[in-house]
């Protein structure tokens, strides 16, 4: 039974410094508490990922989001030990990677962790099924199991008609499409995703960021997704992890990190993001008590009716159908808030009940 609590990958307070003087830096870093700005002055070093600290649940798709130069993509290399950390401890399925023999590690990137790129790699000269292969060939599968397991691979990502075809015959998405069901060939618990749609048409990265999500969901997977893009990150992820100068600013889900953004840093990302779809009735809803105490006249019980999980989309239908101007908050049957108007308008700004 899979436990959805249950923590797949473990970074905890991980550095990593580039530089021919990284030890020193690690050193005065851990003894004075140098600033990233200190680091490159007094060592000509560059602070890579400053003691970034995150968890990734059995089947959660977390996303890293940050501008060209946070370390997000740093960051995903390191939790497949890609590069080395300077300081810190990464576990992955409770194993710490850096304890890992060559052997052992290569043995866990092949059947634990699939990864797909920006630029996706396929090889030239082999076909849309091979690619897919490609990953199970490495693993030592004989040629006919392992097309088999692509060609079902290939099928979850729409190309099940394009298995004898080539590369440079493919779409820019059709090619990602390829790259993905090479991963999942492998059937790995934990997918890591580096910008894999950031060149792509926005209609394109849509469609594909859609069934990235449903795919992975489906499937069970874990997966760790970075992009620069905000809307990107909310579109796809269940928790959100945001990035600036190598430090993890904010860790939340997307409703968490609208309506209270840790500093002017996030709020300046959130503020033209809609909040139609992302803030929930449970953010939003007044107490019942107090609602009766400000409306002793409104019957709680005759208000139209929505889940706390509801959204301020799906509550201003609802007060748009009612002649009353507050929507009851339902759990397990019981009215546990009530949204009012005011509350919506709240909503809509990205604030939380107040």
């Amino acid at each position: 039974m899979n436990d959805s609590n249950e923590v797949l990958i473990d970074c905890q307070s991980v550095w990593k410094i580039f530089g021919g003087r990284a030890q020193a830096a690690v050193k005065a870093i851990t003894e004075r508490g140098l600033s990233k700005t200190q680091v490159l002055q007094d060592f000509d070093c560059v602070v890579g990922v400053s003691d970034a600290s995150l968890q990734v649940r059995r089947g959660e798709i977390f996303c890293i989001m940050g501008l060209s130069g946070s370390g997000k993509s740093t960051l995903i290399r390191l939790l497949n030990r890609l590069i080395e950390p300077s300081l810190g401890k990464i576990t992955v399925k409770g194993k710490e990677i850096a304890r890992l023999n060559a052997t052992e590690l290569r043995d866990m990137r092949a059947r634990n962790i699939g990864m797909v790129f920006q630029s996706v790699a396929l090889l030239p000269h082999r076909t849309v099924l091979e690619n897919a292969a490609f990953g199970l060939e490495a693993q030592g599968v004989a040629k006919e199991e392992r097309h088999r397991i692509a060609r079902a691979a290939l099928e979850k990502v729409g190309l099940a008609d394009w298995t004898s075809r080539y590369p440079r015959e493919l779409s820019g998405g059709m090619q990602q499409r390829v790259g993905l069901a090479r991963a999942i060939a492998a059937d790995p618990e934990i997918i890591l995703m580096d910008e894999p749609f950031s060149a792509l048409d926005p209609l394109i990265r849509r469609q594909l960021q859609d069934e990235f999500r449903q795919l992975t969901k489906s499937l069970g997977k874990s997966a760790v997704f970075i992009t620069h893009d905000l809307e990107e990150a909310i579109r796809i992820g269940d928790r959100i992890a945001i990035m600036k100068d190598g430090v993890i600013v904010q860790v939340g889900t997307a409703e968490e990190i609208v309506t209270k953004p840790a500093d002017d840093y996030v709020s300046d990302f959130v503020a033209g993001i809609s909040r139609i779809h992302l803030v929930k009735a449970h953010s939003v809803m007044r107490p019942v008590a107090e609602f009766r105490n400000s409306q002793p006249n409104c019957d709680v019980n005759a208000l139209l009716r929505a889940s706390p999980e509801a959204d301020i989309g799906e509550l201003i239908d609802l007060t748009t159908q009612s002649d009353r101007d507050a929507v009851a908050v339902v759990e397990n049957g019981t009215v546990v808030g009530v949204v009012t108007i005011r509350g919506l308008l709240r909503g809509v700004a990205g604030k939380p009940a107040g």
